[in-house]
């Protein structure tokens, strides 16, 4: 793969992202290649967990490709966003654990798909999450809403989806976006210690009890053919 790598490690399922010169972000490409690691994941019926990491010292995600994104016309732009709305759902009700391990920046689309993780980690002393879309003039669509509304602290969310402010780990971890924070060389242990974790509940009681949790974004996946039953 061009953008990103899906090892295993045990049973913990390790997607690394490699485009970090260009953010991360996410364009058509990109996109079949997260599909494609999902549909992998989703085969493999073991008890398992998924972890997503960057190996860019100061960038997690920052969402989509804006260069790509303006220089398409309108039907370009809407397959775009149902390739990516998908993206983000699979994610988001996948039927096993998802941590995410943000040592950098996390902004916009980044921002959005980390909201879908069971489990956030951040470095303590670098990078920032945002929901930039209000800057950015691109409103959130209905699922990307969804999505966002997994943070637990509400008062958060709306400062966060309303401002675009920018926060770090301290004050992420404060507002209950980030479940813990630590030093650089601690973050990647922390989050695969907790997945190691995580990785041995019952995959099939975990799904359940996740799905039901999150019964507006599961219902949304189900009409949209992404999970059955």
């Amino acid at each position: 793969m061009t953008f990103m790598q899906l090892d295993k490690k045990g049973a913990v399922f390790v997607l690394t992202l490699t485009n970090g010169d260009k953010d991360n972000t996410f364009n058509p490409d990109v996109l079949a290649e997260y599909h494609a690691c999902l549909d992998q994941i989703e085969a493999d019926r073991s008890n398992a967990s998924l972890l997503v990491v960057s190996n860019h010292p100061k960038t997690f995600c920052n969402g989509i490709d804006l260069p790509w994104l303006m220089a398409q016309d309108g039907e370009g732009f809407k397959d775009f966003v149902q390739k990516l709305e998908h993206m983000l759902l699979r994610i988001a009700v996948l039927d096993l654990p998802v941590i995410m391990a943000i040592n950098g920046n996390c902004y916009a689309g980044g921002a959005i798909m980390a909201s879908g993780a069971d489990f956030r980690l951040m470095r303590a002393d670098r990078g920032r999450f945002c929901y930039s879309e209000v800057n950015i003039k691109i409103p959130f669509t209905p699922v990307m809403t969804e999505i966002i509304r997994e943070l637990p602290d509400k008062q958060a969310l709306k400062v966060l989806a309303l401002t675009g402010k920018a926060i770090g780990g301290a004050e992420a971890l404060e507002m209950k976006v980030a479940d813990s924070i630590h030093a650089e060389d601690e973050l990647l242990p922390a989050a695969m210690a907790l997945a190691e974790m995580m990785a041995e509940k019952d995959r099939g009681t975990y799904g359940a009890i996740k799905r039901l949790l999150r019964k507006d974004l599961t219902a949304m996946a189900k009409q949209q053919g992404l999970i059955r039953g």
